[in-house]
């Protein structure tokens, strides 16, 4: 058992140090990028399926309540959930349009929507994707070494933060650690420039 607690420790060093290499700038550019949408008085939606739904949820948290700074809510919004919304969209077969459904009636030009699609297959994120496109707003998206469903969604113009990783639990990490990491850039950028 010990050598298997090493092991993963090992397994989830080695992930960070490879997506330490890949991802500084991008994630720089989506802490820029969720900063302009804040200050042209826009919002950011984020959604998730699954597990990655909980680091959906952090992301929300951390932006209307804080991260590490004492500073105001930040406008953020999460596309839940809703058990009723559910049932009613299962009956008519339509589960899957839950996230868009509601995309379609909050999103504003110049909102951003963060979705979580560690693998391409959740149908509800990939919809509200598409939907996100419909209403021009940019993207910015989590995504996995797994996951190839997502890139013909995207224009140059949305991000894409892609763990180097095929293994779930290691992916649904690595992106709660880049979802904190967004959040003290995003606080540092609007509330405390002068941090390193």
């Amino acid at each position: 058992m010990l050598e298997k607690i090493r092991d993963r420790f090992s397994e989830s060093i080695q992930i960070q140090i490879a997506a330490a290499e890949l991802l500084p700038q991008r994630l720089q550019q989506a802490a820029n990028r969720l900063v302009s949408c804040l200050l042209r008085g826009n919002k950011i939606i984020v959604c998730g399926d699954g597990r990655s739904y909980a680091n959906a949820q952090l992301l929300v948290s951390n932006l209307l309540h804080r991260y590490d700074l004492a500073r105001p809510s930040l406008a953020a919004h999460l596309l839940h959930f809703d058990s009723v919304l559910a049932g009613c969209l299962s009956q008519d077969n339509e589960a899957v349009e839950i996230y868009k459904k509601q995309l379609q009636v909050i999103a504003k030009e110049g909102d951003i929507l963060v979705a979580f699609s560690p693998f391409g297959n959740e149908q509800a994120v990939l919809n509200a994707i598409n939907s996100a496109n419909n209403e021009n707003l940019e993207i910015l998206v989590f995504t996995s070494s797994r996951n190839d469903h997502t890139k013909g969604l995207l224009s140059e113009n949305d991000i894409e933060i892609e763990m180097p990783s095929i293994n779930e639990m290691r992916i649904i990490e690595g992106h709660q650690f880049y979802v904190n990491l967004l959040c003290e850039l995003v606080d540092n950028l609007l509330f405390n420039p002068n941090a390193h």
